[in-house]
């Protein structure tokens, strides 16, 4: 097959449509139930006022905006797949945003703008300072082009359109995208990958800062952890690029047959272990019998990868505090260790070394 042959192969799995849509169009599918934005990712948008603002302005101003784009499903519901942003903010900003619960979200109030300083304290609806309304059709009849994924697509589509769109350049982190992509794919997994991620325990042993759970961090160190206690070996040598590699872990674990009640299990004592053991200093660096600085994620990729996988291989329990104590202690004095988690030391390069060392460490040797 030639490349020409595969493009064109490829390009029958998709199938597409464009049109322009004013926004008072655009809000009412919202309303009648016939465009979703899946609750779950209301949490995801967290454009700060002046972004919003900024938005509004531009519409009133008439400065065009990028196309937005939808999946179509099989009962003609449009799924909103990439400029959520965008339509959240006008639907609060129109009083009709509906939060996780169904009810409907406190609607912006602007403030004053370079271009716009009497857009202070105006609102859509408001006893003292309410937008007029020729400025509300005004603003209605702003056109969005809208991209339509049809239903016929290739049922990967939707997933993979995502991706693309909301990778590089994104104010989401990697982990955002992929929690978006779990719920496309199979919401169940993300609320238990939500659930494993509040362990009292883990979140104690790992001490990130506030940015980082903003971030979703702790989602992705739970998904690391299942991606290395989860992976042949010949999967971590060819691994391309580790926030790929998460990515098709996380299509995997969606699909798979794991028992995830077991896992739960497995992780929970995996923490509760390692924080009866070494607290909040369990992947610190130790130096002259002291621990020190932060959390350190290459210490966190040996030691719970390798307590993780001494529970699920059914090791004696008993023994395994000890075992955690010792281990933390000659870390990072191991020289395989030291060799591939240097400054700059890719999880690429790194992870083949990893997990065997997790072995070794905790029960090739007992």
């Amino acid at each position: 097959m030639t490349l020409t042959e595969q493009i064109e192969e490829k390009r029958k799995e998709i199938f597409t449509d464009s049109y322009p849509m004013s926004i008072g169009e655009l809000v009412n599918l919202y309303k009648e139930g016939d465009l979703e934005i899946n609750p779950a990712f209301q949490r995801f948008f967290r454009w700060t006022d002046t972004q919003k603002v900024r938005l509004i302005e531009s519409i009133l101003l008439g400065i065009p905006l990028p196309s937005i784009f939808v999946a179509q499903r099989d009962d003609g519901v449009w799924d909103l797949v990439d400029g959520l942003q965008r339509v959240s903010t006008i639907l609060n900003f129109m009083g009709e945003l509906k939060g996780e619960t169904g009810s409907t979200i406190k609607p912006l109030t602007l403030t004053a703008t370079e271009y716009l300083p009497l857009l202070a304290s105006v609102s859509w609806e408001s006893d003292d300072n309410e937008l007029d309304s020729s400025l509300k059709r005004l603003f209605k009849r702003e056109k969005i082009e809208i991209k339509i994924i049809k239903k016929e697509s290739d049922t990967s589509t939707k997933f993979e359109l995502f991706q693309r769109l909301n990778t590089g350049g994104s104010q989401l982190s990697d982990q955002e995208v992929r929690n978006c992509l779990l719920i496309m794919l199979n919401e169940d997994f993300y609320k238990i990958l939500v659930e494993l991620s509040k362990d009292q325990n883990f979140n104690e042993t790992i001490g990130i800062t506030e940015r980082l759970y903003e971030e979703r961090y702790e989602m992705e160190l739970i998904l690391r952890l299942l991606a290395l206690g989860n992976s042949s070996e010949d999967e971590l040598k060819s691994i391309p690029d580790v926030s790929e590699f998460l990515t098709i872990k996380v299509k995997e674990f969606a699909e798979s047959s794991l028992d995830w009640g077991k896992e739960k299990e497995i992780l929970a004592k995996t923490f509760r272990l390692l924080n009866a053991t070494l607290g909040d200093d369990s992947f610190k660096r130790i130096s002259n019998g002291t621990y020190k600085g932060g959390f350190q994620l290459t210490i966190f990729e040996v030691l719970a990868t390798g307590v993780y996988l001494y529970i699920k291989n059914g090791k004696d329990e008993s023994a395994l505090q000890e075992l955690i104590r010792t281990k933390s202690a000659e870390l990072t004095n191991n020289p395989i260790f030291n060799k591939y988690s240097g400054s700059g030391s890719k999880a690429n390069y790194r992870w083949p070394k990893f997990v065997p060392l997790a072995k070794s460490l905790f029960f090739d040797e007992n």
